[in-house]
């Protein structure tokens, strides 16, 4: 069994919690004296929250931000079997390891397209184990999270995206993101304007919800994404893209040209964007920081803010900013600037905006 993720950046390392502190539950609390008790749920026509008594609908309220994985540190005081030498959880839980697996929390529409990978652990007796941070960002961290069934050889790593609460988030609204989006007058739309703690944590369930939509449509569509395992609360887990031993692939800005194929993954990224473009969006965001490259396969990464090329009034301009950003990546690697421009023109014929 694993004994400690290597890596480079040891900055970037940080446990889990110590031993004997609280396991994270179902998301589902009473944020302050005022505000009734909410549970966010998702189904294919996005977000919404049951709030007390009352139902309400939110939409997307997106905004940029930066993704990086990074490495991470696995925890100390492991049992031969792999899982942290923990006492039993007084609540209930599995002995050894943080949580029972968190399969039947999430309803048929919160989990990830079918066929699912034959990786993916379902089975009930399942438990999960954090073994480490992967990556810190504005509005979620992203830990890595063993699921198996102890006693077999069922086990996967996944990544465990969640988004923060109300007191530890850093939303920074970008209005252009909102264009071309409907909204719906409601108690949970006016508490995401003042940004209550309500509102926060309402807006962490839509940023969340529209993440997992995204990753399922986009996966559907053969789209170079991870494959969205299932949605809880305010928490995605998705594939893993890095190694057995735990240790996360690369940004592309991090490779260096003479460590990759520039041409070979020019065309994985035309594939993916051709495909996404068909589809009438656009990632909305791209850059060489949110792609990873792992044994030669190129994976597009944080995904909640896709654009609407064609309801939203400036879709082209975010279809041609993705791939200048990321096309600068290319050019400085040897890649002739005129395929940057090529590249823009193709996928506005595939969104059909020529």
């Amino acid at each position: 069994m694993r004994e400690r993720f290597s890596s480079t950046d040891t900055d970037s390392f940080s446990r889990i919690r110590a031993k004997g502190a609280p396991r994270r539950g179902r998301r589902s609390e009473r944020f302050d004296d005022n505000e009734p008790e909410v549970v966010f749920r998702f189904d294919d026509h996005g977000a919404y929250a049951v709030a007390g008594d009352e139902y309400a609908d939110f939409d997307g309220d997106h905004e940029s931000h930066d993704g990086e994985y990074q490495h991470h540190e696995n925890h100390e005081n492991h049992d031969d079997d792999g899982y942290d030498n923990y006492d039993d959880n007084p609540d209930g839980g599995p002995a050894g390891a943080d949580r029972w697996s968190t399969w039947d929390q999430s309803t048929p529409t919160e989990k990830g397209p079918e066929p699912r990978p034959a990786w993916v652990v379902t089975e009930l007796a399942a438990v999960d184990t954090e073994l480490g941070l992967v990556k810190t960002g504005k509005e979620a961290d992203v830990f890595l999270l063993e699921r198996g069934v102890p006693g077999t050889d069922r086990r996967t790593l996944m990544a465990a995206k969640r988004y923060r609460d109300s007191q530890h988030r850093m939303f920074h609204r970008d209005s252009g993101y909102l264009e071309g989006r409907r909204h719906k007058e409601s108690r949970i739309a006016r508490a995401m304007a003042k940004r209550t703690a309500f509102g926060k944590e309402a807006i962490a369930a839509q940023w969340a919800g529209a993440e997992f939509t995204a990753l399922c449509r986009l996966w559907s569509a053969g789209v170079a994404v991870p494959y969205p395992v299932q949605i809880t609360g305010t928490e995605i887990l998705m594939e893993f893209v890095g190694d057995e031993s735990g240790t996360a692939a690369p940004r592309l800005a991090q490779l260096r040209a003479e460590e990759v194929d520039v041409e070979d993954l020019w065309e994985q990224l035309g594939r993916s964007l051709s495909l996404l473009a068909g589809d009438g969006y656009a990632h909305g965001d791209l850059s060489a920081y949110n792609i990873l490259v792992h044994e030669g396969r190129l994976v597009i990464i944080d995904v909640p803010q896709i654009v609407d090329v064609v309801a939203n009034p400036r879709g082209r301009a975010f279809l041609e900013r993705d791939v200048r950003n990321v096309g600068a990546w290319f050019v400085s690697r040897g890649l002739p600037e005129h395929r940057v421009g090529e590249l823009v023109g193709a996928l506005e014929f595939d969104a059909r905006l020529g």
